[in-house]
């Protein structure tokens, strides 16, 4: 991967944010397990994305990416006329090879999808993938006498046997991809089903956007306050067009761009978002942003100096990296908490943090489960930062680039593809300035 050389200068301008990862994975798994033809507008072709798109296709859904939309032939498709949906078979005689990159949530979803279809499922990947727990999921195996085996440290898992309807314990402190999972496939079962959460639910905002898509798709599901789900079997999901909404974990950087005295109009927002990273905009308010509609768009502004607060990372973990930048350059002292899972994403983002902003200058001190953030005026730069391969890193240091007082280089840009492929186009468009750079030069 290659350095960028990042110049302190003000962004000003208009971004278009890019449609919602978590909900582009929602719409293609829903079309690809649907009874027809699909169109998804408004996606954006991500590393994760690709994945979740490959990984349904190897379960015999046919997808192609047309000029502006994405069309999804179901896997349930089985019309009597002879077009091409027509000559899908599922591809159970032999062993499926299910890529799926550095996507945790590609994993955690197609884990039992895969599980209805006859055969072996090989599941690969890459980076960090492999160190994410699956333990609900083998429990669930083991109850149910489905096959599997795995390698330590590394993505090769192999699962065998088909997933039976019943009754299905999980934590809610867990991962809510594990949960999303089952309630994705549960429906597709012949027999009713029942998850039953057995502590406090974390992240209900993404087990939202679950629900949202399944009912977009022509699924029921009944949540009885997130504490269990009632699930009929022998539903099938309905094909629809479709269009991804913007993100709200992308508009988190610019709109904290706007927090350190940047002016960006972020587009493309669903005010009525079911997002848990739209959090984004309460968390900005508490610490002193003042947001207002600009042009269609969303800008914020301080009157001012920003405010210490107290963050709960449990509803919205991706969000953290960027809002500690903010924390960094408010009054007093930040507490995070409850985000203890970011250790486990593509790096380990508390460290990563803690690392990288003190090397410009900020008091981050790490806990177990969170960060201890006081207050600076400046941060400096003329110094050499790393992503850590890992995007949302990257961003935050990109954002952190524009008020230092010397420019920074960044080492391995390029992992901003994982989510966010434009970025760095529309840094660029809005007054970011930067080049490659050799280190040692």
């Amino acid at each position: 991967m290659g350095n960028l050389k990042l110049y302190p200068k003000k962004l000003e301008g208009e971004v278009k944010i890019p449609p919602s990862k978590s909900m582009a994975h929602r719409a293609v798994i829903c079309a690809a397990l649907g009874n027809g033809i699909s169109k998804i507008e408004n996606i954006d072709y991500s590393d994760d994305i690709i994945a979740t798109i490959d990984a349904m296709s190897s379960l015999g859904a046919k997808i192609t990416k047309k000029e502006d939309y994405l069309e999804v032939c179901g896997v349930k498709w089985n019309p009597s006329n002879n077009d091409e949906c027509s000559k899908l078979h599922l591809k159970s005689n032999s062993e499926r090879i299910i890529d799926c990159n550095e996507s945790g949530s590609t994993l955690r979803f197609l884990v039992p999808i895969a599980a209805l279809f006859d055969g072996v499922n090989r599941f690969v990947g890459r980076g960090n993938l492999g160190k994410r727990p699956l333990d609900t999921y083998y429990n669930i195996f083991d109850k149910q006498g489905i096959k599997y085996s795995y390698k330590d440290g590394i993505l090769d898992l192999k699962t065998e046997g088909r997933l039976k309807s019943g009754e299905f314990k999980v934590k809610g402190n867990i991962s809510s991809q594990f949960i999303t999972g089952l309630l994705f496939t549960l429906p597709l079962l012949d027999e009713d089903s029942k998850i039953i959460i057995t502590t406090e639910m974390e992240s209900k905002g993404y087990i939202d956007l679950t629900l949202s898509a399944i009912k977009d798709f022509g699924v029921d599901i009944i949540n009885n306050n997130y504490e269990e789900f009632i699930i009929k079997g022998n539903q099938s999901y309905k094909s629809r067009d479709y269009r991804v909404e913007g993100d709200y974990s992308q508009a988190a950087f610019f709109l904290s761009a706007d927090a350190i005295s940047n002016d960006v109009i972020v587009n493309d927002l669903k005010l009525d978002s079911l997002q848990g990273d739209k959090e984004v905009l309460d968390i900005l308010e508490r610490m002193g942003l003042s947001l207002r509609y600009k042009n269609s768009g969303l800008i914020g502004k301080v009157e001012g100096n920003l405010r210490a607060t107290v963050i709960d990372g449990s509803q919205c973990p991706d969000i953290i990296p960027v809002i500690s930048l903010v924390a960094a350059l408010s009054e007093g002292t930040t507490e995070i908490i409850n985000a203890g899972r970011l250790r486990i994403k593509e790096c380990d983002r508390l460290s990563a943090v803690t690392c990288e902003l003190n090397k410009l200058g900020t008091k981050i001190s790490e806990k177990e489960d969170g960060l201890i953030i006081k207050g600076v005026k400046e941060l400096k730069g003329g110094v050499e930062v790393w992503s850590h391969k890992d995007h949302r890193i990257a961003m935050t240091l990109a954002i952190a680039s524009t008020v230092c007082d010397l420019p920074i280089i960044l080492k391995d840009y390029e992992c901003v593809s994982k989510s966010y492929p434009e970025f760095w186009e529309d840094f660029k468009a809005i007054g970011g300035v930067f080049n490659e750079w050799n280190v040692g030069e």
